[in-house]
């Protein structure tokens, strides 16, 4: 376990700060992956950009499906908002990149029913777990997120916040940054001692690996031609 997890952790560094300066490392890997960085550099075609959509429809699946289980989780619970719900959106998506019957050839890639099926394991298992993985995803989204929406509607013609891109645009968070600010709020009050916190830091890492390793069989199954 990191020792400098357990130093800042005792320190008193609020553990928003904590969970984000301990897996940026993780996070940097995923996000700088060559598949993200050929398909923000508009070099793969949209086909690329569908089955990516149709593997984070997965994991949310995983994530969703679990959610009303929790809602009365003194640890998970607070953390259920239905703002941020995004299955419906992936799903309206999918049927723009699709057609009409997206679960017709809809296959997870063996990363993503691994990463899924972890969520689904914490969700039930463990619930400081499922922080992690709601944590990573839906900040994420909120986040990093709109610059894939953003390069997703110049480089294949979406229209601004339309179908294709609905995934990335919350339409019942009028102000991203407030509720950014809240979802950390609810980090550093979160239920849990400090060896718990620990365990979530590192799931959070898992996470993000999870991530990154749905991206390189995403590479694999779109190289780039010379």
């Amino acid at each position: 376990m990191d020792a400098t997890v357990t130093a800042a952790t005792t320190a008193g560094t609020p553990f928003s700060t904590l969970i984000r300066v301990a897996s940026h490392e993780q996070h940097t890997e995923a996000e700088t992956s060559t598949f993200m960085s050929d398909l923000l550099g508009g070099k793969l075609p949209v086909d690329a950009y569908a089955r990516y959509t149709e593997q984070l429809w997965f994991v949310y699946r995983a994530l969703e499906d679990a959610a009303g289980s929790l809602a009365d989780d003194p640890v998970a619970g607070p953390f259920i908002q239905p703002e941020l719900m995004r299955t419906a959106e992936l799903e309206r998506d999918l049927a723009h990149l699709r057609g009409a019957q997206l679960r017709e050839g809809a296959e997870p890639l063996p990363a993503t029913a691994a990463y899924a099926e972890r969520v689904a394991e914490c969700a039930r298992d463990w619930p400081a777990g499922y922080v992690a993985h709601h944590y990573t995803r839906y900040l994420g989204d909120l986040s990093g997120g709109q610059i894939i929406r953003d390069k997703a509607e110049k480089t294949w013609g979406f229209a601004r916040k339309g179908d294709g891109v609905r995934f990335y645009v919350f339409e019942d968070i009028p102000n991203p940054a407030s509720f950014k600010r809240g979802y950390r709020e609810l980090l550093d009050r979160v239920n849990a001692d400090d060896l718990e916190k620990r365990r979530i830091v590192d799931e959070c890492k898992r996470a993000f690996d999870f991530n990154g390793a749905v991206f390189r069989e995403l590479g694999r199954e779109f190289p780039l031609t010379a």
